[in-house]
């Protein structure tokens, strides 16, 4: 693919909500050899206020489809909802661009595998999904940790993660809450098996039970949960208890607690602290995270990285370990629909 203009890497966005604003426009204007050449936004009003506002320079986009017509671009950036994202990357991926989309993957399993198996078709094209902010900056230690059986096999999974976000019966309800914009996604079920899968392996299996507390948000009916539980199992043995909410009042932080034949590891999300102990220490204790295996944001730093390396590179998460966690997400859906036991085929 031929580069123009100096031989910048002219990127297309696709939605410019508040995460492509505030996460991903600060670190790609710190690229010198990267240029945003197109914005297209819900409307054309707010495709032309992001500009105005972020990147003058940029041409406003009636609509995504017009977008992906700019010549010589190089780079489709997706910042939609999931209900955007198979669509927008396959016709990219048709249209010789490479493609970052954000999470989550797509609205369900059978998109996301279109999705990686078109990226399969152009394997000279980079692709990458957005990975979930948490667990990062101490994800070496972690695995680490585990790599060195410092708790011995893990048996036992406790994950809670609480919010009081949806609390109010009379506010609207939030996109995520909408299942036409966020498919099978629920609260933040997606992220945080993909930080449990990076660490602890596949899960295989899911038995799951959810509650929509409050059904009508201002006339829309709301068919995601409200509060979410999962029991699962590991394929290396460990068995799970996931616990989502968005209507906890005073929830503490999010947290992992692992337990294993010789000890337990806990991370709390909210500080990124590690603690660890074995059978017979008197309590866990916080285990320092050298710099050489402290993480970190650099998303933006990697994909552009990969593209630059024609190949060499192959930036992550991949499609592939996207594909792995949709396969909970619709699993979680498939037993909360038929109330069974839902073993994950690969």
């Amino acid at each position: 693919m031929t580069q123009k203009n100096n031989h910048k890497l002219r990127i297309g966005i696709v939605g410019a909500g508040n995460i492509v604003r505030t996460r991903h426009l600060p670190a790609l204007k710190r690229h010198p050899e990267v240029e945003i050449v197109a914005v297209s936004n819900s409307t054309y009003e707010s495709s032309e206020k992001f500009c105005q506002e972020n990147v003058p320079h940029a041409t406003p986009m009636q609509n995504w489809a017009e977008l992906l017509a700019v010549p010589d671009l190089d780079i489709i950036w997706i910042g939609t909802p999931p209900y955007m994202h198979s669509a927008v990357t396959i016709s990219a991926l048709e249209a010789g661009k490479h493609v970052f989309c954000q999470a989550r993957m797509a609205m369900d399993l059978a998109e996301a595998e279109e999705m990686l198996a078109a990226s399969k078709r152009y394997p000279e094209l980079v692709t990458m999904l957005c990975p979930p902010p948490f667990g990062l900056r101490a994800d070496l230690l972690v695995k680490k940790l585990l790599a060195e059986n410092y708790i011995g096999r893990p048996h036992h999974v406790l994950l809670q993660s609480f919010t009081g976000n949806y609390l109010d019966p009379g506010a609207p309800a939030h996109w995520r809450q909408r299942i036409e914009l966020s498919g099978l996604n629920v609260l933040t079920l997606g992220i945080y098996v993909e930080v449990l899968q990076r660490w602890l392996g596949d899960i295989g299996g899911v038995f799951a039970r959810g509650k929509i507390v409050h059904p009508l948000r201002q006339g829309y009916e709301v068919i995601i949960p409200d509060l979410l539980t999962v029991l699962c199992a590991f394929d290396n043995g460990a068995e799970g208890v996931l616990e989502f909410s968005g209507i906890n009042a005073l929830a503490g932080p999010d947290r992992l607690e692992i337990y294993g034949a010789l000890g337990a590891l806990n991370y709390d999300f909210s500080t990124d602290i590690v603690q660890a102990g074995r059978a017979g220490d008197r309590a866990l204790h916080v285990v320092d995270l050298p710099p050489d295996l402290e993480g970190g944001w650099h998303v933006e730093d990697d994909f552009i990285a990969a593209v630059k390396s024609k190949g060499r590179i192959r930036p992550r998460p991949n499609f592939e370990e996207g594909v792995r966690y949709m396969r909970v997400v619709q699993a979680v859906a498939d037993s909360r629909a038929h109330n069974e036991w839902v073993a994950i085929k690969k």
